[in-house]
């Protein structure tokens, strides 16, 4: 995490405190990260030297119109001070930021298939207890090559419960024997 990265969401955080309004800067974030996630062309118009400031901002009042002025004008700053590569780490360490004031984790499950509402439900409650958090929010990733079970990973941290890494272990155990 970069200290650009960390003063600009800790302002961010700041400004949202103030004005009761953290819950809809995160969301709308959350979705500009998504935006730039899945167009990654965007980060080359805005770091292009060709292209001034003026007309990038004009681009993002234009793309983000929907959003609150405070995530648009955040935005419109990190454009100006050539910063845009800096906007997923921002996200990320606000998004942090907050789960910790409000002793939350986001976390991804890994399973062979989509888990129903009620198996999500019923995971988040059990792990938010081994996470020693009021509240976990999984995303749920498919993936096929563990065989069965879910893998859970929060930071760097990870449970593996999968068919495949209980056979990677009796394998390290027959080897090392």
């Amino acid at each position: 995490m970069s200290i650009v990265a960390k003063r600009y969401a800790e302002a961010l955080f700041q400004l949202g405190n103030e004005k009761a309004t953290l819950e809809t800067i995160v969301e709308e974030l959350r979705v500009v990260k998504e935006v730039f996630q899945s167009n990654q062309k965007l980060y080359t118009f805005l770091e292009h030297p060709r292209v001034n400031n003026e007309k990038k901002k004009q681009f993002l009042q234009e793309v983000f119109q929907g959003l609150s002025t405070d995530v648009i004008n955040t935005l419109k700053l990190l454009v100006e001070r050539h910063r845009a590569d800096s906007i997923p780490s921002i996200i990320d360490h606000l998004s942090q930021m907050v789960n910790d004031a409000k002793g939350t984790a986001e976390a991804l499950v890994y399973s062979v298939r989509e888990l129903s509402d009620a198996e999500k439900a019923e995971l988040e409650s059990t792990f938010a207890k081994r996470f020693n958090k009021t509240a976990l929010k999984l995303e749920n990733v498919v993936d096929p090559s563990i065989i069965g079970g879910v893998k859970i990973r929060m930071g760097n941290t990870i449970y593996d419960g999968s068919i495949s890494g209980k056979l990677k272990r009796i394998e390290r155990n027959i080897v090392n024997k």
